[in-house]
């Protein structure tokens, strides 16, 4: 965490240590024992103790009576219900979202533009749709998505070269592209083309055509994505019959110019 901020006067550093034990449950284990949330959140195992305790008791943590160890509790999802419910952009772009999958007869995503990722918040998966591809929440890298390239293009280059600096750019795949300059090419491409596309570069198989969301000052809010198995599709192919597809559904969502 940034010394600037924990020095500030108004910073609750037990908030933050209460936040740092929710975050522990980040990755793929479902349940963790008291030993390690401590590891995970970089707190002693007497405060993780008490916090543990606090959170079960206001249900945003629960307690396996068999292992005696701890899982979220469904209170968590009530933040999600509530933020995605009065989001104005979630609001607006849900109907054109439905009808683009409709459409397109793939998967369908929307995400938001959060720094150095972005955040899918709606999802409109294929019959075949993985899992991971269906639920909400999930964070990605803004470096090597379409969707995130496609929003880096709607920011002065300076910025977007910036933000690709700051972020880790860890190879996902075998295809992922981390050399800042090589990524900044794809940029600019999308910023000419209004719109992006990756394959295989978040995630294995993949193939992605997305375009950007903005507001009435063109300021970036997120993204639309739509998303195919490269088994089913030549990048061609894909773009040949999607890209009409989501430059209509972007310009029915985007102020005019």
């Amino acid at each position: 965490m940034d010394k600037k901020i924990k020095e500030n006067p108004l910073f609750v550093n037990s908030i933050a240590k209460c936040m740092a034990v929710l975050r522990a449950f980040g990755g793929t284990s479902r349940q963790l024992g008291l030993q390690e949330i401590s590891e995970r959140s970089g707190l002693d195992k007497s405060t993780v103790q008490r916090m543990v305790h606090t959170l079960a008791q206001l249900g945003y943590l629960e307690r396996c009576a068999a292992t005696r160890r701890y899982a979220l509790g469904t209170a968590v999802l009530d933040f999600s219900f509530q933020f995605i419910r009065s989001h104005p952009l979630v609001e607006l772009a849900t109907p054109h979202l439905i009808e683009l999958r409709k459409r397109c007869d793939e998967r369908v995503d929307l995400s938001l533009f959060d720094g150095p990722t972005i955040v899918y918040v709606m999802r409109q998966p294929s019959r075949l749709a993985p899992f991971y591809t269906t639920v909400v929440g999930r964070r990605m890298p803004i470096f090597c998505t379409a969707g995130g390239r496609a929003i880096l293009a709607r920011l002065p280059r300076d910025e977007a070269r910036r933000i690709i600096a700051e972020s880790p750019r860890e190879a996902r795949t075998p295809q992922t592209i981390t050399d800042i300059d090589a990524i900044m090419e794809l940029i600019d491409r999308a910023r000419a083309d209004g719109y992006s596309m990756a394959v295989e570069e978040a995630v294995p198989g993949d193939i992605t055509l997305a375009g950007a969301l903005v507001n009435e000052e063109g300021q970036p809010l997120g993204a639309v994505h739509i998303a195919a198995r490269v088994s089913d599709w030549t990048p061609a192919a894909f773009l040949e019959r999607m890209r009409p597809l989501l430059l209509e559904t972007m310009e029915a969502l985007n102020p005019p110019r």
